[in-house]
């Protein structure tokens, strides 16, 4: 993935050109063990505002995450012009990277009336508080690996989550409507966090290569 531009509320206008291999069928996962956390990586950007905003926000989040391990590095992202996007802005994501290959990720972004040392301190907490609660991805993501999961082969696949979102819920009613397929989920007696067993359909993509 290329981010060409970068695109903040309200204007947008960020453009980025993903390419990925063409997958005929899913594997079956079991993503139990998230195992520790060993490094965070990130970026800070800043679109349209001065280079130093971007700095502040690194200066911020490394204040509260160093405090927890020290290898810690955020890079700094400063776009202007027309790579800026519509409107001026600043955001930040990092990612808490495990021993087993899990990644906990927390994105944020700000404009006016907000401090850039309010972004990348609120970062930094959000990304604690997703490992405090465990599992092999964050709450963000959670729908993104259950979908691929029900749409894997007729094999059963594990994965563990921690605190269940809203917007999980929802979907995972909407795939037992659209799909047929029910989640089981059941606490770990031994971690605040789920896990959640399913039966794949064996979805196949059919599309052909257009000439």
């Amino acid at each position: 993935m290329h981010v060409h531009k970068r695109g903040v509320p309200p204007g947008g206008g960020g453009e980025i050109e993903l390419r990925c291999p063409v997958v005929r069928r899913l594997s079956s996962v079991d993503l139990i063990d998230e195992g520790k956390v060993k490094r965070v990586r990130g970026v800070a950007f800043a679109a349209r505002v001065a280079p130093h905003v971007a700095n502040r926000m690194v200066e911020t989040a490394r204040g509260v995450l160093n405090d927890f391990l020290p290898d810690v590095w955020v890079y700094t992202d400063h776009s202007k012009g027309d790579k800026g996007g519509r409107s001026p802005g600043f955001g930040m994501t990092v990612v808490a990277e495990s021993t087993t290959g899990a990644m906990l990720c927390v994105e944020l972004s700000g404009g006016a009336q907000v401090l850039p040392e309010e972004v990348g301190q609120s970062a930094a907490r959000l990304l604690c508080e997703e490992v405090q609660s465990g599992g092999y991805v964050d709450s963000a993501h959670q729908p993104l690996a259950l979908l691929l999961m029900a749409l894997g082969p007729e094999d059963v696949s594990r994965l563990r989550i921690g605190r269940i979102s809203q917007y999980t819920i929802e979907w995972l009613q909407l795939m037992r409507d659209f799909l047929g397929v029910t989640m089981h989920i059941r606490p770990d007696p031994e971690s605040s966090s789920l896990v959640v067993t399913c039966r794949g359909i064996g979805f196949s993509n059919v599309a052909r290569r257009a000439i």
